[in-house]
């Protein structure tokens, strides 16, 4: 089998998990682990789909970085609960999901999957960093269309989009991109700079969305070539020179707020899909029993099984 990265957008799939699966899929102690369940059956349909041979959960350490924040105060500022002038800002999110998320670090954990995160980023930059120094082929399964600009087809580096659903995977490619929005894969960080992003707070340049920047992405190749003509007042009408420069100040910063950083310093554990030791076996099934996901968890590792030729040792865990 040829060997494949996968690297896990996990707040967007255990999002999806959480409003996928009914809240009455309980613990024995009464609390839901619907998102739990949910996302291991998410990532051993991706692994039965997609056959990776390395595997990796990439982690908001913090999902609104205060350097974004600085250079685009907007930046997220919708989703959070309330402003905090100690401590980083509370992201809205619903409390049975909050009260899951640690059982679901502890269940991947308990499969033997690679979770990384990175202080003072979030996990698209883990995701960028990943993909970048990657020397195998890479798919990125994410919800987030902003990681549109890591495909790259000459390293065979793919978005596995879920935003159509589970059911409706889409394997975007730079062919897919340019059918979409008009602009290559290595053009979408400065189109969705011009076109901004309600849902990410930024505001983008006035009057101008998707068919003006594709336009002018086209004709001037990027962001850059767009600022320097319209200074020379060359190549756009003037309507769109003046909010172009309008929106310089925007413009100097958004890059860096849009931009996935792509060389952190990260220490990866080995990803590679594994067999557990007969420890780890039990050790996965007491979680899982305490839990009350052993099925979803046992359905993750028979998947691991099958794409990794892994022998179906001494089942410990319960298969519905």
């Amino acid at each position: 089998m040829a060997e494949r990265l996968m690297l896990l957008d996990s707040a967007s799939l255990y999002f999806r998990a959480f409003y996928g699966v009914p809240d009455t899929v309980k613990a024995p102690d009464g609390t839901p682990v619907n998102a739990v369940r949910g996302f291991l059956d998410i990532i051993a349909k991706l692994v039965t789909l997609y056959e990776p041979t390395h595997l990796v959960a990439c982690w908001d350490d913090d999902w609104r970085p205060q350097w974004r924040v600085d250079l685009i105060p907007s930046y997220k500022a919708h989703r959070v609960v309330e402003v905090v002038e100690v401590g980083p800002d509370v992201e809205e999110v619903p409390d049975p999901l909050v009260a899951q998320v640690p059982r679901i670090r502890e269940a991947l954990t308990a499969a033997g999957i690679a979770i990384v995160g990175a202080a003072e980023h979030e996990a698209d930059d883990v995701i960028g960093t990943l993909a970048t120094r990657s020397t195998l082929p890479v798919d990125v399964v994410t919800g987030d269309r902003d990681l549109f600009q890591l495909v790259d087809d000459e390293r065979d580096v793919r978005i596995v989009y879920t935003a159509r659903g589970m059911s409706n995977l889409e394997n975007v490619t730079d062919a897919v991109v340019l059918t979409k929005y008009g602009v290559h894969a290595s053009q979408y960080a400065d189109f969705a700079t011009l076109r901004g992003d309600t849902s990410d707070g930024l505001p983008g340049v006035p009057g101008v969305g998707e068919k003006s920047a594709a336009t002018l992405l086209n004709a001037h190749g990027d962001l850059a070539g767009i600022i320097a003509a319209a200074e020379a007042g060359t190549g756009m009408s003037a309507g769109i020179q003046a909010k172009i420069r309008a929106s310089l100040p925007y413009l100097e910063v958004a890059p860096t707020v849009v931009g996935v950083v792509r060389d952190l310093d990260l220490d990866v554990p080995d990803a590679r899909i594994r067999a557990l030791d007969a420890q780890e076996r039990r050790d996965a099934a007491a979680l899982a029993e305490r839990g009350g996901f052993g099925s979803a968890l046992a359905r993750l590792l028979d998947a691991f099984a099958g794409v990794a030729g892994i022998a179906d040792e001494t089942p410990v865990l319960p298969r519905e």
